[in-house]
Parts: structure tokens; sequence; C-alpha cells
């Protein structure tokens, strides 16, 4: 039994760090614009059908180190265009934002299943990556402590971008007070586009993670968008310590809850439990605080 609750201890420290990488961007958008991405999802599946392509032109550790930061830009390219076509001009509209990004969420679903298949493509790992490690009678795989390490390298280059770059100080300001930031002479329309290309560009590097672990599928981004958004809204909106909390918060319960019952019920749980912790503290785990107006 203690080895089991290790070994599940690990594996909720691993689905943590992609329900991390998942809802990062997610806490940006909707942090900094207010914006419900529906379309989230696509850009985890647009990184790993990269990282696939990208492991078969280069194969091997070379492939896997490429295939970081091609899956980066290219789903940062993806956002960008859906932010400047679209999002942009609908985003005093949340829910013809929200609609809009559910049909483009079709689209690419679609797109991909017409491109490459309904069924999975699956991503020839580097041998580093398919060991073992065994401490105190634990196995802990390669590739996850790989996702891992990812994880915190993305999350702490993330910290140094907000609080100690220009562009960290404008998304502070304009997070505190659009009106107030925009009169300021800041262009908020830039700024909105650099954060949710730089969302999209991070979820585009876990869907790198994920193609690690499972074959990639046209619909793989989907069974993360539900646990991404429940990691944002008990985080406490927009706020990424907040949104760090909460996915290592739901990656433990949802891992150990396994321990006793299958994952759809573990499912269920998650959903219940975050339920509760909200009609407790319905600010999240980190209330943030801004300076502007509701209108």
């Amino acid at each position: 039994m203690d080895a089991l609750f290790l070994n599940q201890l690990f594996n909720g420290a691993s689905l943590a760090s992609l329900y991390l990488l998942a809802a990062l961007g997610l806490a940006l958008s909707f942090g900094l614009m207010r914006v419900i991405n529906m379309a989230h999802g696509e850009m985890l599946m647009l990184g790993g059908y990269l990282a696939w392509m990208t492991l078969l032109a280069v194969p091997g550790a070379l492939g896997i180190i490429l295939a970081i930061p091609v899956a980066f830009i290219g789903a940062a390219a993806m956002g960008g265009l859906i932010q400047s076509t679209l999002i942009r001009r609908l985003s005093a509209r949340p829910l013809d934002t929200l609609l809009a990004t559910w049909g483009v969420s079709l689209i690419l679903q679609q797109g991909a299943r017409d491109l490459f298949g309904a069924v999975g493509v699956e991503v020839r790992a580097p041998e580093w990556l398919t060991g073992n490690f065994v401490l105190a009678g634990v196995t802990l795989p390669s590739a996850r402590l790989f996702i891992i390490l990812i994880a915190a390298l993305v999350l702490g280059g993330l910290a140094l971008l907000l609080l100690k770059t220009r562009i960290g100080l404008l998304v502070r300001a304009v997070n505190q007070d659009r009106m107030m930031a925009s009169a300021s002479g800041i262009d908020v329309r830039r700024v909105d586009f650099t954060v949710f290309c730089l969302g999209s560009g991070v979820a585009g590097l876990a869907g790198v993670m994920l193609a690690l672990l499972g074959p990639v599928t046209p619909n793989v981004g989907q069974s993360y968008i539900i646990p991404a958004f429940l990691v944002v809204v008990m985080g406490g909106l927009g706020s990424i310590v907040g949104t760090t909390a909460s996915a290592i918060i739901l990656g433990l319960f949802a891992a150990l809850a396994q321990i006793f019952v299958d994952v759809s019920v573990a499912q269920m749980l998650l959903l219940v439990f975050v339920i509760l912790f909200i009609q407790v503290r319905p600010q999240g785990v980190i209330a943030v605080k801004t300076r502007q107006l509701d209108a």
C-alpha cells in the first residue's frame, strides 16, 4: 500500500505538471482579457502534431529538443492568428467570443482529422525518455520526470518574464487597470496579442509533453481542457500563483482518488471537489486584486 501511495503521489505530481502547462495560457488570457478561449485545447493538439512531425524529420534526442520550440512557435502563431482575426473584434462580447472560439475548436479538430486521420499518431520518444528509475521501491518513468522538469522551467521562465521584463511590467499594468494603462499610453491591444500568443505557445508546449505519454489524436486537447478550466477557476481567475497551487492540489487529488475508484469516478469527484471549494472560497486559492471598475 505504501508503494502504491508513493507511485500515485508521483503520478499526481506529473499530472499536476500537465494541468499547469495546459492552464497557464488560460490563466493569462482570462486574467488579462476576460476571454474564455474554447479553442485552447486545440493548441495542445497542434503542439502534439508538430512534435510528431519534428521527430519524424529529426529522430532521437535532438528531435525532442527541437520539438519544444517548434511546438511553442507554431501554437503561438496559431493563437496570434485567432486573436487578431477573431477575438480582438469580439472581446467586448464574452458570449460571442465563447461561441466563436468553440467553432474554431471544431474546425481545427476536423482539419486535423482530415490531415492526419482519426487514428492517433505515436511519437517515438528518444531512448533516454523511455526508461525508468526506481527510488525507494517507487518506479519513476523518465518521461514523467522530464514533464515535471519542463513545467518547472516554464513556470520559472514565466515568473521572470512577468516580474523582471518590460513586457511583464506592461502586462501587470493592464491587468491592474486596463483603462488607466491605455490612458497612460500603453498599447493595450499589443499587450493582449502578446499575452494570447504566449499562452497559446505554452499550451503547444504542453502538447509535446502529452505526446510523450500517449497517441496524438484530433480530440486529445479535449481531455485536458476541462481540468484546465477547473484549475484556473479554483486558482483565482488570472492568478499565476493560484493556478500553480490549484494544479498541484487537483493533480494530487485526481491521482490519489484513483487508488480507491476508477478514472471516470475520480474525474467526477474532482469536479465535486472544485464545486465545494468554490462554495467555501469563491475568490479561489489566491484572490486577484485590481483597481479597475466593473462595467
